[in-house]
């Protein structure tokens, strides 16, 4: 059994067979399917598919490239959305100075008043980095991340960067460019503790070897849970069962 802890199951791309999509997910041993919000129209819309769905949660939460014209009464209703029953975490949420869409000084603010709305409502993070790692760090540092706990969703760093990571008490997931023939992320799959492991498609984005080319669905995290299983030296089972115990302990889903 897998869970898939990281989907974008609202966007267009799926309109024309998001049935479909659920389905085979469910024929290929994904019990559970955590779909995104990036902003105030993502996040309702995830719910909207939570309710549909049982085998469907949602997160909630305002991606930092969605940040830059924000106001206070746009953080008050993600509040009152992460209140539904189905919501089982605050995200996506985080830093990104790679597309650098908002000031880095705007992504910091949104950052961590989110951080104190998921320590507000006892609900977990679901954590953006990309190119930010010394302000990230600083950041869940000086707001208490530990005490919250949460995922850094498709993992970038170094060694470093993951332990410092893991001693906050958070997990951390990959994404499906672990199977790409450039990769160099083995050392990093190979060195996080499984008791701290997610598996994620982050889909429709970063479709995995051998589907490459394709639009990444969460049937497909078959591949890269057989690429961390094969890195890790262990069996996919046992893999598939450690993750998703961790996913259902993280996010308190019941699956």
């Amino acid at each position: 059994m897998f869970v898939d802890t990281h989907a974008h199951l609202d966007f267009d791309t799926y309109d024309d067979d998001r049935e479909k999509v659920i389905q085979r997910a469910i024929e290929n041993q994904v019990v559970g399917i955590i779909t995104i919000g990036t902003d105030l129209d993502t996040s309702k819309q995830a719910i909207l598919l939570a309710e549909k769905y049982a085998s469907i949660f949602a997160a909630v939460g305002i991606h930092p490239s969605d940040c830059a014209n924000l106001r206070d009464r746009d953080f008050e209703f993600i509040k009152e959305l992460a209140g539904h029953e189905k919501v089982v975490a605050v995200g996506e949420i985080g830093l990104d100075y790679y597309h650098m869409h908002a000031e880095k000084d705007i992504q910091q603010i949104a950052f961590r008043k989110q951080i104190k709305l998921a320590r507000e409502l006892n609900l977990p993070m679901i954590i953006h980095n990309r190119d930010s790692h010394p302000d990230m760090l600083k950041i869940l540092n000086e707001e208490g991340v530990k005490d919250v706990g949460g995922v850094m969703h498709s993992f970038s760093g170094d060694i470093n960067f993951l332990n410092k990571v893991i001693a906050m008490n958070m997990y951390v997931s990959f994404t499906g460019n672990i199977t790409f023939k450039k990769s160099t992320s083995d050392e990093l799959v190979y060195n996080a503790p499984i008791e701290n492991l997610l598996l994620e498609t982050d889909c429709p984005f970063l479709t995995p070897v051998p589907l490459r080319g394709k639009r990444n669905e969460p049937a497909f995290i078959i591949h890269t849970a057989k690429k961390i299983a094969e890195i890790k030296e262990i069996e996919l089972e046992l893999l598939g069962r450690i993750t998703t115990e961790n996913a259902k302990s993280l996010f308190k889903i019941d699956i």
